[in-house]
């Protein structure tokens, strides 16, 4: 059974879905789950997901450099191309429109001697009563030696407080918009 900081607001039956990352990391150490209802469209939630291209969207005192992430849509950022960077550390890996986004951290960069090869996929899900579930998938594989210890402690607590933050900045955002 998965530790609780591997699991948050997810329910059994979605950790059995299919998520894109899986074809992506193949071999890994761990994978996290994260998941929440979000009251609105889609469409809507997918060019939140989209505004990762720009800024993290959890605090944005640690990892935005103290910038805010944008509380606005920015036109044009949902034209998504393979390649493309998210969040500053990952690249852009595959997408389909109003369905997913899934990102790697990029092989080239200190994150990836750091953190780990991750691969993240963001899911979204309708349901019949007008919410959907945006259901996010980490594979991780640590990095050899001290350093994957020390990751294999603090990552998984530290993605969960980060992404727990990240998932409820895009309900709020996206139940605004629809609301608007």
């Amino acid at each position: 059974m998965p530790s609780k900081s591997h699991i948050w607001g997810t329910e059994p039956h979605e950790l059995l879905l299919d998520f894109p990352c899986d074809r992506f990391i193949e071999v890994f150490d761990e994978a996290y789950y994260r998941g929440i209802s979000i009251r609105s469209e889609p469409e809507i939630i997918f060019r939140w997901l989209c505004q990762m291209r720009v800024a993290p969207y959890s605090y944005d005192w640690i990892d935005n450099f103290g910038r805010r992430s944008p509380q606005k849509l920015i036109p044009g950022l949902d034209n998504l191309a393979v390649g493309q960077t998210v969040m500053t550390i990952f690249e852009l890996l595959e997408f389909k429109r109003n369905q997913h986004v899934t990102i790697r951290i990029k092989k080239d960069i200190f994150a990836l001697k750091f953190f780990g090869d991750t691969g993240v996929s963001y899911l979204i899900i309708p349901q019949s009563d007008g919410k959907c579930r945006l259901i996010v998938k980490l594979l991780v594989r640590y990095p050899q030696g001290i350093l994957g210890v020390l990751m294999r402690l603090i990552l998984p607590w530290g993605d969960l407080i980060m992404m727990r933050r990240q998932l409820i900045n895009f309900k709020e955002l996206s139940e605004i918009v629809d609301a608007s």
